[in-house]
């Protein structure tokens, strides 16, 4: 077995990027939509959503074939954990690292607020008879049942597949656990427990149960005749986010190990923060207070000033409640930079993928820095009067990127916050 570095401050770069989004499966495809400003929001076809109140959401054109999995594995994963894998394996390709990395210091980090949902929700129906049953017969669940409740399954498959005998496990913090993942992965980098983590959340929630439970408390969207522009993050007239679902993962490298084989670096995390209120599953304070909070920290960490700030990715569900709260948090943690910073919410074309949404919101943060382009705010047309900062309006906007700032905000109070660098640019 190798033995453990020496402990102290390591810097963690990017060096590998996989996703499977709303709009196209791949990084490519993935970018190309944000940047057109098109919107992958529909009627709801994996299930009849007829009787729901909200029956649209961003669904994933997701072929399991064609993205490369056996037949065998679409039988025994849940479609989050196909999700999962097929990201990560183009992160690892994207990264080059395959048979560079030692296994005892190669590490998985998955993120998932939901796990297994249709798996979990279509077994329950099999073995309840349609819910009819209040004693569930378990023989007629399938032989994978076991795997559905533990989403550390999701974090074993990949290890496996990247031959990872590091830090394995699962980080569920609800909507944030796309951002607390990567942090928490970046942190095991940092303290020397691994050089290579495969980052990321996964989550395909667009299921009944799950649907039903957000319509149960009005929080998405009911503009079932116009699904392409039901999300309208900081306009006047949003009534509520799209249920959205997806997967985005990472390569994480010690730079050292990352410069040595001359990777390629998409970016640096160099802060990265979460708070929770402690106070309620849903309500956010309207000064902004507790996601402020976390911002602050994340600059403290990266050792960045307000004013460093380049673009802000926001969390930007298209909730009365969460825009506002947002807008405030923004002006008090970036003071009079908030109104200079562009700021923009790519949930308006691919929709709230729960846990998942934040770790796809990392990787467009790493691909506006590659790329030197903001990804606009689609169906912004009657900006909130009380949104009143620059959330970049329908048009991406090119320009060059030296730090990112991305947000989150989840039910149980927590708030999120990361900050990625430019290669090359470091904090004095």
């Amino acid at each position: 077995m190798s033995e453990q570095r020496p402990r102290g401050p390591r810097r963690v770069v990017v060096t590998g990027v996989g996703v499977v989004a709303p709009g196209g499966i791949g990084t490519k495809q993935y970018w190309e939509l944000l940047t057109s400003g098109t919107t992958a929001t529909r009627t709801i076809s994996l299930f009849d959503a007829t009787p729901f109140r909200s029956r649209i959401a961003a669904e994933c054109d997701f072929d399991p074939i064609a993205a490369g999995l056996s037949r065998r594995e679409i039988r025994r994963w849940d479609r989050t954990t196909q999700f999962a894998v097929v990201a990560a394996r183009e992160a690892l390709a994207d990264s080059g690292a395959v048979g560079e990395m030692d296994p005892h210091r190669t590490g998985v980090m998955i993120g998932t607020a939901c796990g297994m949902t249709q798996s979990l929700d279509r077994e329950y129906a099999v073995v309840s008879d349609q819910g009819a049953t209040w004693l569930v017969d378990e023989e007629h669940g399938v032989p994978y049942l076991y795997d559905y409740f533990l989403p550390s399954s999701m974090a074993t498959e990949i290890a496996w597949m990247a031959e990872a005998e590091g830090p394995v496990g699962v980080v569920s913090t609800g909507c944030t656990s796309g951002i607390d993942v990567v942090g928490h992965a970046v942190d095991l980098v940092r303290d020397g427990m691994a050089d290579v983590m495969v980052a990321g959340a996964s989550d395909a929630a667009i299921s009944p149960i799950t649907v039903a439970c957000f319509d149960a408390i009005k929080a998405t969207s009911p503009r079932n005749d116009e699904p392409e522009s039901a999300s309208r993050p900081f306009d006047r007239t949003r009534n509520g986010f799209v249920l959205g679902e997806g997967a985005a993962v990472f390569v994480l490298e010690e730079y050292e190990h990352a410069r040595r084989r001359g990777a390629h670096v998409y970016a640096e995390i160099t802060g990265h923060a979460s708070r929770c209120n402690a106070y309620s599953m849903t309500g956010l304070r309207s000064d902004g207070r507790e996601m402020a909070d976390a911002i602050g920290a994340a600059l403290g960490q990266a050792r960045l000033n307000p004013d460093d700030i380049d673009y802000v990715n926001a969390h930007g569900s298209a909730t009365k409640q969460n825009d506002r709260h947002e807008t405030a948090a923004f002006k008090l943690s970036l003071g009079p930079h908030a109104y200079d910073v562009p700021v923009s919410s790519i949930k308006s074309m691919i929709g709230h993928s729960l846990g998942a949404i934040c770790s796809l919101e990392v990787a467009a943060c790493a691909l506006a820095i590659e790329h030197a382009v903001i990804p606009p705010t689609a169906n912004l047309n009657e900006p909130d009067p009380e949104c009143d900062l620059d959330f970049v309006p329908l048009v991406a906007r090119e320009r060059e990127l030296g730090a990112v700032l991305s947000v989150a905000s989840g039910f149980g109070g927590f708030q999120s916050a990361i900050v990625l660098t430019a290669p090359g640019r470091r904090a004095a």
